[in-house]
């Protein structure tokens, strides 16, 4: 299995700040962005890009598909998809999570149907 080397301990990073870390040049940290759905870092008003440390984690993990593994963009796209449903599903075992039948579950359904019986009062 592949080994993320230590990444500093920081809140946000700097483009460059995971170019260096990561070893991947810019330009091909900028082209995933438009290819991978889940890298998208949070942008400053001044447009500069900050990436979070999970972020900066999955960066490792596409140069690692890419590069050792030989996937292609479109199976690598297909692999982190499966991955984030596996770890959303693990998630949902892990805390015994029966989400049809939570008590707020009827809840909110009582407040969407209100809501659409106020849309049509008022559609009126």
């Amino acid at each position: 299995m592949f080994q993320i080397p230590p990444i500093p301990d920081k809140e946000y990073f700097t483009i460059g700040e995971v170019s260096r870390i990561t070893l991947v040049p810019k330009y091909t940290l900028r082209y995933w962005e438009s290819e991978f759905k889940l890298l998208r870092p949070v942008r400053k008003s001044s447009g500069q890009r900050r990436y979070r440390k999970e972020e900066v984690e999955l960066v490792f993990k596409i140069k690692d598909l890419l590069y050792n593994k030989r996937y292609a963009i479109a199976g690598v796209r297909k692999y982190l998809i499966g991955d984030k449903r596996k770890k959303l599903t693990d998630l949902q075992i892990d805390l015994n999570l029966d989400l049809e039948h939570l008590p707020d579950s009827k809840f909110l359904k009582d407040i969407k149907e209100e809501l659409k019986h106020i849309l049509k009062l008022l559609k009126k």
